[in-house]
């Protein structure tokens, strides 16, 4: 885990929101994190893997945060306890 993705796990958290990887970028850019496309892109398949994200069935290509990553903002799940769930 990096500080990117709990960038990206915290905006979609505080936010409340699921976005495509574009406008997820756009936004935590305009919300001050130093972050690139192409990172928010491979972090959140990365994210994905480890059950924090997952893609919304009713909009094609949207990432919202889970329970699981809401518990790992919480502090209730370290880093070494995730495990590939593809």
């Amino acid at each position: 885990m990096t500080g990117n993705d709990d960038s990206i796990l915290e905006y979609l958290h505080e936010k409340d929101v699921a976005l495509p990887p574009a406008p997820l970028h756009y936004n935590l850019e305009r919300s001050g994190y130093s972050v690139g496309y192409s990172t928010v892109r491979r972090r959140l398949q990365l994210l994905e893997g480890h059950g924090l994200v997952k893609k919304e069935k009713e909009k094609e290509g949207y990432y919202g945060i889970t329970d699981k990553g809401r518990k790992y903002l919480a502090g209730g799940l370290d880093a070494e306890e995730l495990e590939e769930t593809d």
